[in-house]
């Protein structure tokens, strides 16, 4: 079990927290990373884009003009692709670009960016974010001046509504629920910040895998 430090608002150690080898301090694979990346961003894809072709034009079932003697090409529907409003030769169809990786990789991923962030000391585990203020100036007092970070993803129950709406209006910090955590939040901030709770729930979830 690697032991973590857990801190007051002030940065000062109060005690010390266990939690798995297997969640947060696991060898980092780029592996991983590469596939729920490209999971999560392609899965963001709409793919709606849809072209009528020659099939789906309305109208065009008679044969414009006779074959020959008229001295011009000859044509057999309206809605051939090279006339004006006729359908798209090989028009793209709307299709789904999503699918979804494995769960062990899913997990494998997420243990590997944690380990990673605790392995930079960019992991911070704080007792309880208990804020006095509803003003989004003074989380990032909180956060800037006290935790002395620049960007960070907090972590911590979806109950602490007060701290869940001060930081989503922050341009450097993001904050979200243990079991809303991925992979590209993690990655996307250079420090991690835990709430004790939230790190005993992502532990208990992640090392089960």
């Amino acid at each position: 079990m690697a032991k973590f430090d857990v801190v007051d608002l002030d940065g000062k150690k109060l005690r010390e927290i266990e939690l798995s080898d297997r969640v947060f301090a696991a060898e980092p694979n780029p592996n991983l990373f590469y596939e729920v990346a490209k999971f999560q961003a392609i899965n963001r894809r709409r793919g709606t884009v849809g072209v009528k072709n020659t099939s789906l034009v309305s109208g065009g079932g008679k044969k414009p003009y006779k074959q020959k003697g008229t001295g011009r090409a000859r044509q057999g529907s309206i809605r051939a692709s090279q006339w004006v409003g006729g359908g798209k030769a090989m028009a793209p169809k709307a299709r789904d670009y999503s699918y979804r990786p494995p769960k062990k990789v899913r997990k494998g991923a997420l243990c590997a960016a944690l380990s990673l962030r605790a392995r930079e000391k960019a992991l911070v585990i704080v007792d309880t974010f208990t804020l006095q203020s509803p003003k989004t100036k003074a989380t990032l007092e909180l956060l800037t001046k006290r935790l002395k970070l620049k960007s960070a993803l907090v972590v911590d129950e979806r109950k602490n509504t007060l701290l869940h709406r001060t930081v989503r209006n922050l341009a450097d910090f993001d904050v979200l629920p243990p079991e809303g955590l991925n992979l590209e939040s993690l990655l996307k901030r250079k420090a991690l910040v835990l709430s004790s709770a939230a790190a005993q729930a992502i532990n208990s979830s992640l090392e089960a895998r």
